[in-house]
């Protein structure tokens, strides 16, 4: 491996370390989930300013939304909460699993205690809408970084600063190396999280039927709900699942029934898209998968999670284009050497 090759991963590494030790993982998101965006976009016009132009009514568009859905669900949460929280005591109870919580309030004052003490910065309304004021820079950060690579991803081979330069130059091949290794992890993005919105919205589509059928109480917060949840692999499914399954719960036990053999038959349609949308692309064993999500929200928090299945598909990726030595030369010079 090539010293411009050992930077270019140093830097690729290095970026990935200082988002989750300086808590930029939303910036890292924005700057991904934009870029993808103005990508695909731009595949439908041809026309990069065209694309951009579309690229800022969609984010007003996401943003009007977001607050719609953000205002629903605040009004929608104690309802829901009272209605399936009692469903799932009951459930617990008789399985003699003790729950922190009861009612609302006692699962408001839980929430409370565990930002307290694993948050302890957002003690206060000042400090919340510090953090809250600090993660819309961030968001807004990503995008014009996605903006201004989508217009100009090339680094400037040639500095003005230094106008006598030699061919082939450690700068200008790391430069090379550099945008090369970005271009492959945007690509196991593009790959993972395009696939994952495609069974995201095909699952939502599907439950957002399914919840107006059978008239299930707040159908817009939970489809919503639905949406996001499936962003995150495996367990985003099994968040939005409980939620239905408890909602259904308070319209009848029958209901209930009905909504978990429809969310596992739905379940077992996504193993099908899995194959089908993503293919041979991701293998990735259920078990590394899950710890993969477990150390991306430990580093990262809930951006970590999103990232998890793309930086797994990542270092699969480069893995499987780095040669090695024969293996069969490897154990004879072993049984040689004993």
């Amino acid at each position: 491996m090539s010293v411009p090759t050992k930077i270019s991963y140093g830097v690729l590494v290095a970026t990935l370390i200082l988002a989750a030790w300086l808590h930029l993982g939303p910036l890292l998101l924005a700057a991904l989930f934009s870029y993808f965006a103005l990508r695909k976009l731009q595949a439908g016009t041809n026309r990069k300013w065209l694309s951009f132009i579309l690229f800022l009514i969609c984010v007003v568009g996401i943003a009007y939304a977001a607050g719609y859905f953000g205002r629903a669900a605040w009004r929608a949460l104690p309802e829901v909460a009272d209605s399936s929280i009692p469903s799932a005591t009951a459930w617990a109870e008789k399985r003699n699993i003790e729950l922190p919580f009861t009612d609302f309030e006692t699962l408001k004052a839980f929430l409370i205690d565990q930002l307290k003490a694993e948050i302890h910065y957002l003690n206060n309304v000042a400090h919340f809408a510090g953090a809250a004021t600090t993660l819309l820079i961030l968001i807004v950060i990503g995008i014009v970084v996605a903006v201004s690579l989508f217009f100009h991803s090339s680094l400037d081979r040639h500095p003005r600063a230094a106008p006598k330069t030699v061919a082939s130059n450690l700068y200008d091949v790391s430069a090379a190396e550099i945008a090369s290794r970005f271009q492959d992890f945007y690509r196991s993005f593009e790959t993972v999280m395009g696939a994952q919105i495609i069974i995201s919205s095909i699952n939502t589509v599907l439950t957002a039927i399914f919840v107006l059928i059978i008239g299930l109480p707040h159908a817009a917060v939970v489809i919503g709900v639905t949406f996001l949840c499936g962003l995150l692999p495996i367990v985003g499914n099994l968040i939005s699942n409980t939620i239905i399954v408890f909602l259904a719960a308070t319209i009848s036990a029958k209901s209930a029934i009905v909504a978990l053999i429809f969310l596992i038959a739905i379940h077992k349609f996504e193993y099908f898209l899995n194959g089908k949308i993503v293919g041979h692309r991701i293998r990735n064993p259920l078990w590394l998968t899950l710890l993969a999500l477990v150390l991306g929200e430990k580093l990262m928090g809930l951006p970590g999670m999103v990232l998890a299945p793309v930086i797994l598909n990542y270092v699969k990726m480069e893995a499987s284009r780095m040669p090695v030595e024969d293996t069969v030369n490897i154990e004879r010079s072993l049984k040689s050497e004993v």
